[in-house]
């Protein structure tokens, strides 16, 4: 006997209809044959026909569209990874990145950030706003607690600070440095298009002719590491080397790690941290 074409998507979709609740949807209780919602009553939440869904649970009718997919996503009430795993199956790709506005993080990455106790390291958005800080990141870069949410943009503070730009011994490098890979960041979270990223260009360029360059000369570099170096006005210069991270199942957000580049930085950076336990 003949085995049956895999068909994964069409397996994935039907597993995921069979555990929804049809009375939680409106549908008509009565007696079902099968557990969860048909196959039609799919079809009608996600707007299409519902021949071409039974064919695409049967593996018939050749790939599906991307819209199709995010109808069908929206249908079955998928979470973000359901969505993107629909996608895998049908497509074999991720769908496009979708920008979504973050307030905070969990307590859990929270833990995480407050576990490097010598480390300095924040949590950013792709707008760049820091939504997350440890100890060691107030003491030694910002004390983010202090400012105003829409404060806490490291855009905002690297072009609209005096402070924050005397801090930085090669403001310069490190303010091409930030505008290339902020607006890498945006492109790859689908916000390069948004109105948060317009009006915070705007702004920017208001406030800062050196930004409105940088921004014409559409840099782009790679988030990853290097060192940056820091004047504290309590332990003098500081090199911290620092690295970048995804953070995993929140594609909107990345984690930046900095480290002393040698044992004097070390030095320097835990009489800072001790002062500031006083």
């Amino acid at each position: 006997m003949a085995s049956e074409t895999p068909n994964p998507l069409g397996t994935y979709l039907r597993d995921r209809r069979t555990r929804l609740d049809p009375a939680a949807f409106g549908f008509g209780g009565g007696r079902r044959r099968t557990p969860g919602l048909r196959r039609e009553e799919v079809a009608n939440r996600a707007n299409i026909s519902p021949t071409w869904y039974t064919w695409l649970e049967q593996g018939r009718g050749g790939a599906p569209s991307a819209d199709v997919l995010d109808r069908i996503a929206k249908g079955l009430m998928l979470t973000e990874p359901e969505r993107e795993h629909i996608y895998m199956l049908g497509l074999g790709r991720l769908p496009e990145a979708r920008y979504q506005p973050v307030d905070g993080i969990s307590p859990r990455l929270q833990r995480v950030l407050d576990g490097m106790v010598l480390s300095p390291a924040i949590i950013k958005t792709a707008m760049w706003d820091v939504v997350g800080w440890n100890r060691a990141a107030a003491l030694l870069l910002t004390d983010y607690a202090k400012l105003p949410r829409e404060g806490r943009n490291i855009l905002r503070l690297m072009f609209g600070s005096d402070h924050v730009r005397a801090r930085n011994e090669d403001w310069d490098g490190i303010a091409r440095y930030v505008v290339g890979a902020f607006r890498a960041d945006a492109a790859r979270a689908g916000a390069n298009n948004s109105t948060a990223t317009a009006d915070l260009v705007a702004e920017l360029s208001r406030i800062s002719p050196e930004f409105e360059a940088l921004w014409r000369d559409n840099d782009v570099v790679a988030h990853t590491e290097g060192v940056k170096r820091i004047h504290h006005p309590d332990v003098g210069l500081l090199a911290m080397e620092f690295s970048s991270f995804a953070v995993e199942g929140r594609p909107e957000l990345g984690m930046i790690i900095y480290n002393p580049a040698s044992p004097a930085d070390a030095e320097r950076l835990r009489v800072l941290l001790e002062a500031g336990e006083d």
